[in-house]
C-alpha cells in the first residue's frame, strides 16, 4: 500500500501528539483534569482543519457549527472572568478563610485574614492577605468579624473551664477560679454563648452546683462562736447581787435616819 501521501503522527497513550511548537508550549501549561478552555479548543479545530482527509474533507457547515461553539465558549469564560474580578473586587476588607492544599505534600491549611486587596495576573486573580497572595479558586468562606469574635471568645473560655479542677478534685479554695469563669460567661452575650460546646458548659454547671454543696456543708459544720451559758448567768448573778446589796444598804440606812 502507498503512503506516500499519507501524514504520520506519534501516538501516545492512544492519543495523537501535536508536535509543532504551538503544541509543546500549550503542554507546558497545567489545568485541571477534564477541563478545556478556549485554546485548547482552537487547537483542536486547527489540528482537525490540518489534519483533515483530503478526499473526504469537513464540511463548510460543520465548521460554522464549531466556531459557533468557539465563540460561545470564549464568551462565557469571559463572563466568568468578570463576574470573579466583581466577586474579587466586593471581598477587600473583608474576613475571609482560604483552603490552601499543598502541591508538594499534599497537606491542607486553612488561613484566615482580612483581604487588603486582589491582583490580576496571567488571567488569574489573586486575594493579598497578610502579605501573601493567595489564588481566588482556593477561597473557602467569607466571615463577619462578630463571627470570628464569638468563635475566639468561646474557644477561650472553653480553655479556662478546661484548666479548672475536675469535680472530684474540687476544693473550696478554688471558688473564685469558679465563680469568675461564672461571670465571664453571663458577662457574653446570648449570641457569643452559642458558640460554648455543652461539655464545656456541663463541667462549670457541675462545679458550681459541687461549690455550693461544699460551702453549705462548711457552714454546717462551722463551730459556735457564743458564750457559754453559765458563765453568762455567772455574770448576772454578781449583778442582781450587788444590786441587791446596795438597795439593802440605802433602805436600812434611811430606816435609821428616821
Amino acid at each position: 500500500m502507498d503512503t506516500s501521501n499519507k501524514i504520520m503522527l506519534p501516538v501516545k497513550d492512544g492519543k495523537v501528539v501535536d508536535t509543532t511548537a504551538n503544541g509543546n508550549s500549550q503542554s507546558k501549561e497545567t489545568r485541571k483534569p477534564g477541563t478545556l478552555d478556549k485554546d485548547a479548543f482552537l487547537q483542536l479545530l486547527v489540528a482537525q482543519m490540518k489534519y483533515q482527509d483530503p478526499l473526504e474533507p469537513t464540511s463548510n457547515t460543520e465548521y460554522i457549527s464549531q466556531l459557533a461553539t468557539f465563540s460561545s465558549l470564549e464568551e462565557m469564560q469571559n463572563l466568568n472572568a468578570t463576574m470573579r474580578d466583581s466577586q474579587a473586587s466586593s471581598l477587600v476588607g473583608k474576613q475571609v478563610i482560604m483552603r490552601v492544599v499543598n502541591d508538594t505534600t499534599g497537606v491542607t491549611t486553612r488561613v484566615t485574614g482580612h483581604v487588603d486587596y486582589i491582583v490580576r495576573e496571567n488571567g488569574k486573580t489573586f486575594l493579598s492577605i497578610e502579605g501573601n497572595l493567595y489564588n481566588i479558586d482556593d477561597l473557602e468562606s467569607v466571615v463577619d468579624d462578630t463571627y470570628l469574635d464569638a468563635v475566639a471568645l468561646a474557644e477561650t473560655f472553653k480553655e479556662a473551664v478546661a484548666s479548672l479542677p475536675d469535680v472530684r478534685d474540687l476544693t473550696l479554695d478554688d471558688k473564685d477560679k469558679v465563680e469568675a469563669a461564672k461571670k465571664a460567661f453571663n458577662a457574653m452575650t446570648g449570641y457569643q454563648q452559642g458558640f460554648v460546646d455543652k461539655e464545656t458548659l456541663d463541667k462549670l454547671k457541675a462545679l458550681l452546683e459541687k461549690m455550693a454543696e461544699m460551702e453549705k456543708q462548711a457552714e454546717a459544720n462551722k463551730p459556735d462562736t457564743e458564750e457559754p451559758d453559765g458563765a453568762g448567768d455567772a455574770g448576772d448573778a454578781g449583778d442582781v447581787d450587788g444590786a441587791g446589796d446596795g438597795n439593802d444598804q440605802a433602805g436600812a440606812g434611811g430606816t435609821e435616819g428616821r
